[in-house]
């Protein structure tokens, strides 16, 4: 590789963040790619990092679900142009800047020494902020105001207990009093499977993920935890091409299956219940 990339100092749950930067700069670059994203292309070519060997081929699964937070997203500021978005736990998203429409505002949380990489990509401005923190760490709220919000966390909350994922959701809950709230679950199969080490490829380990819900479980338990909110909504994924997309329509049809994959979730809060 060049002298001149950058070398990833990243480990642990922060380095997932070259695997989904790998899975989506993949996309973004083939001809009939569902994503477009020029930086995040810009970022994966300027790593010295060996993406394949790490996590293999790439697949379009983060793509996918970057373009269906992308949606929602959108769609909050169409209606709030200068709304404010906090993305929890970004690592290098790009999905500020896919996302930007001249006059929102964007708060990226996450660990400082996350923060830092990004930060030789991304760099924070007057309207985008950078918070050096976990999301864990509650005190990120108090920098920011009490105001309509969309709060995103992509490929997170997996990775937290599921006592510590209760207790940052009903926090969130308690600090702002009208939001939106996106993220994705894994099944409880995979959660399993991540605690007793699941070896994406002979070179790399995946971080445990020790929170995992069947998608037919989320809609009780978020209102059960959070008796507020206005809705819940699982946003599904739809693979673009290939055998994938086959596969997933099949499984969607299995009865003991189709509620044990993957799933986006989307929280909504704006009054009275």
């Amino acid at each position: 590789m060049s002298d001149n990339k950058i070398k990833s100092e990243l480990n642990e749950v922060p380095e997932t963040t070259l695997w989904t930067l790998h899975n989506r700069a993949v996309e973004v670059m083939r001809p009939d790619g569902i994503l477009k994203d020029p930086w995040c292309v810009e970022i994966y070519k300027s790593i010295d990092y060996d993406y394949e060997r790490s996590f293999g081929k790439a697949d379009p699964s983060h793509a996918i679900r970057s373009k269906l937070f992308d949606e929602q997203i959108q769609k909050f500021l169409k209606r709030n142009p200068q709304g404010l978005v906090i993305g929890l736990g970004e690592g290098l998203e790009t999905q500020s800047l896919r996302c930007d429409n001249g006059r929102n505002r964007w708060v990226s949380v996450d660990l400082p020494k996350a923060i830092q990489f990004r930060e030789k990509f991304i760099k924070p401005t007057d309207r985008f902020k950078h918070i050096s923190k976990s999301a864990l760490d509650y005190s990120w709220m108090d920098e920011v105001k009490d105001e309509e919000v969309f709060i995103t966390a992509q490929g997170l909350f997996m990775y937290f207990p599921e006592e510590d994922v209760r207790k940052l959701l009903q926090r969130i809950d308690q600090k702002f009093s009208r939001y939106h709230l996106m993220f994705d679950t894994i099944p409880r199969w995979l959660s399993k499977m991540t605690l007793k080490g699941w070896r994406k490829t002979p070179y790399y380990t995946t971080p445990p993920m020790p929170w995992g819900i069947n998608s037919d479980e989320v809609s009780k338990q978020m209102r059960a935890w959070l008796p507020s909110i206005n809705s819940v909504k699982l946003v599904d994924y739809h693979f673009p091409r290939g055998v994938i997309k086959i596969t997933v329509l099949v499984l969607k049809m299995i009865p003991l299956i189709k509620y044990k994959r993957p799933s986006m979730v989307l929280i909504t809060k704006v009054g009275s219940s």
